[in-house]
């Protein structure tokens, strides 16, 4: 297949599918190695960004995904629904930073760390797609096991997780107080 025919093939895919797609199963369906199709995205991107393209090719570890500039958010919004907005209080940012750095975890290694109950806050990041359930921890009572999602590193705007700040000691402290005084609250109540 020739270049040109590989990238409206994978352009029509990207499009259709609407998320994301492994590079893998890309090279399989254009017939090329994995490198030479990583190479050819490469060419898209640049394409879309010097084109000055309404549409961006962004890469989430090792898949790809066809989205809307952030700059065209503007126009959106006048032909569509205003989105959800997502409301992360500092309960559930809490909830989700010990989820992202130590996953993958369970219900109870969060709850842990932050010294209280986190239903509520993991419930709530299910419901915004931040978090997934990856399986049971092979352990008694076969807790379920959470990490983060590609939503999670959109939202934040890394592609993975290698490239989430490191931890800092001081913020790790002070997660721990607030929990302390969340659960004094609970106490005095």
């Amino acid at each position: 297949m020739d270049r040109t025919r590989a990238e409206a093939v994978i352009e029509a895919i990207l499009f259709t599918m609407g998320e994301t797609v492994e590079i893998s199963r890309l090279a399989d369906v254009i017939e090329e190695d994995v490198k030479t199709t990583r190479e050819l995205l490469q060419e898209m991107a640049e394409r879309y960004d010097r084109e000055d393209r309404g549409i961006a090719l962004t890469q989430f570890d090792d898949a790809v995904q066809l989205c809307t500039k952030a700059d065209m958010y503007e126009y959106l919004i006048k032909i569509a629904k205003a989105p959800r907005k997502m409301t992360l209080t500092d309960t559930v940012l809490e909830t989700l930073s010990i989820i992202a750095y130590k996953q993958p975890v369970t219900r109870l290694d969060v709850e842990r760390v932050r010294g209280v109950s986190c239903d509520h806050a993991i419930n709530k990041l299910l419901e915004y797609d931040l978090i997934m359930e990856l399986g049971r921890l092979d352990a008694p009572g076969r807790p379920l096991l959470f990490g983060t999602t590609e939503q999670f590193l959109r939202c934040f705007g890394v592609k993975s997780l290698e490239e989430l700040p490191e931890m800092n000691p001081v913020q790790l402290e002070e997660f721990k107080k607030q929990a302390e005084e969340e659960v004094q609250l609970q106490l005095d109540v």
